[in-house]
């Protein structure tokens, strides 16, 4: 449970629906649960209903909250979370998603990054196309066991949004950074799935260099298809583990 509200950086609104935030994406308060009253819930975190209230509007925008007249406020129902909101996505992997969030977010890359690849291909410039080729140069140098063998896989996948030159594409790929950097972080968790999918990413870039809508679609549908089964595999064998370790 949450402590009294001090010493944060951050406004105690803010704190307060991040605390409320993590424990309706963990399931603590499920959805049609109903929230604590004001009183009891301020006495626990130790703040005021001001920013009880202002926490409540924040959730409320995000989608996991209603308030029901003279009923009180209520967790929504899962579908009308905003999944696409950087600090909903930062909750649900603070909390150890089950293994269908990560797949649901593999199925979500298969239907726009082939797409967005063959884009690039179509309209990226000379600066985006060495942007993307120092992200791969970057993938090439990283080291198993560092944090560059998932962000400089990151780097790639937004400087290939980028290269689009399509507001919309680029904006999604900033907003959802942080779940591609989670599954990056699971589906490249050992060295051979990481080393195994670098062909692909170069027969992307080169694909994207030299023009060719067509191949660079393929090529990305490739790298997804088989970045999900290293990320299937490395679910199982999580799985596995927590069942043996229970």
């Amino acid at each position: 449970m949450a402590s009294p509200a001090k010493n944060r950086p951050q406004s105690i609104h803010s704190w307060v629906a991040q605390e409320l935030g993590s424990r309706i994406v963990s399931g603590f308060y499920a959805p049609g649960d109903y929230i604590p009253n004001e009183t009891s819930i301020g006495e626990e975190m130790g703040v005021s209903r001001t920013a009880l209230r202002e926490a409540f509007k924040m959730l409320s925008a995000k989608g996991l909250i209603e308030s029901r007249p003279k009923l009180g406020t209520r967790v929504r129902l899962r579908k009308n979370w905003n999944m696409f909101d950087p600090d909903v996505l930062r909750w649900c992997f603070d909390n150890n998603p089950e293994p269908k969030f990560y797949l649901s977010l593999y199925e979500m890359r298969e239907i726009f990054e082939p797409s967005a690849a063959a884009l690039a291909a179509m309209h990226r410039t000379e600066e985006q196309v060495q942007a993307l080729a120092e992200a791969y140069a970057e993938m090439e140098i990283a080291e198993h066991g560092t944090d560059a063998v998932y962000t400089s896989d990151l780097n790639f996948h937004i400087a290939l949004l980028d290269a689009t030159n399509n507001e919309f594409m680029a904006s999604l790929g900033m907003t959802i950074e942080r779940a591609l950097e989670s599954s990056f972080r699971l589906s490249s968790a050992t060295a051979n799935e990481f080393v195994t999918s670098l062909p692909g990413h170069k027969a992307v870039l080169d694909a994207i260099k030299e023009g060719d809508p067509a191949r660079a679609k393929f090529e990305m549908q490739a790298i997804l298809t088989n970045s999900k089964k290293a990320l299937e595999k490395t679910l199982e064998d999580m799985t596995a583990k927590q069942a043996v370790n229970e």
